[in-house]
């Protein structure tokens, strides 16, 4: 399977004005653990992850006052929607991160999380499962 097949596709994207709580909320909304951060004043773009605001809140940090610039990640890993599943599950692993974004040319294509792996992995591997039976006693 292909970053393509597992991807999601409908990107959180958010401005590096946003605060944390106003980012967690988004993210919350959407059921997803991260969010590009889009700069027009920088190249490419970042990323804000759950760790990243845990990270914040654990250090006694105001999440109304924090801003996605100050914790986002800039040195960004960008995955090929042509790269395979297995390469993507390597390079998070070796880097210690759980979410990729995936750009194809310029432009981010969706973003890729190990839950993303895991569930592409588990729905062509997992064999049929039969009924369950009755317990008996």
């Amino acid at each position: 399977m292909k970053v393509r097949d597992g991807m999601t596709t409908l990107v959180l994207t958010i401005g590096p004005a946003h605060t944390l709580r106003e980012a967690s909320r988004l993210m919350s909304s959407r059921r997803v653990g991260a969010a590009v951060v889009s700069d027009p004043e920088h190249s490419g773009v970042g990323i804000l992850t759950e760790r990243d605001i845990l990270d914040s809140l654990a250090a006694g940090q105001d999440p109304d006052i924090e801003l996605a610039a100050a914790h986002r990640t800039i040195d960004v890993v960008y995955a090929s929607p042509d790269w395979t599943l297995e390469q993507a599950a390597s390079t998070m692993v070796r880097a210690g991160f759980r979410h990729l974004v995936v750009v194809e040319g310029n432009e981010v294509t969706g973003l890729l999380s190990m839950r993303d792996i895991v569930r592409c992995w588990s729905e062509t591997r997992a064999p049929e499962r039969s009924q369950p039976t009755a317990a008996r006693t």
